[in-house]
C-alpha cells in the first residue's frame, strides 16, 4: 500500500486529539481511518487487476484503445 503515510499522520492525528480531550474529533478520525484504509484497499486491488493486461499506452487487450 503506497499511501501508508496517509494512515499513519490520520492515526498521530487520532492520538493527539484522544490524548487532549478532543474525543469527538477522535472519533471522527477513527471512522476517517477505517474508511481511508477500504478506500486504499479497494484502489490497490483494482490496480493489480488491471495493470498487468495494460499495454504501454494504457490501453486494454480487447478494449477500443486508451481514453
Amino acid at each position: 500500500m503506497s499511501q501508508d503515510w496517509m494512515i499513519d499522520v490520520l492515526q498521530d492525528l487520532r492520538k493527539f486529539a484522544h490524548k487532549n480531550g478532543f474525543d469527538g474529533l477522535a472519533e471522527q478520525l477513527d471512522d476517517t481511518i477505517h474508511i481511508a484504509v477500504e478506500e486504499i484497499t479497494a484502489k490497490a486491488h483494482k490496480t493489480a487487476v488491471v495493470e498487468p493486461y495494460a499495454r504501454p499506452n494504457g490501453s486494454v487487450p480487447g478494449s477500443r484503445g486508451a481514453m
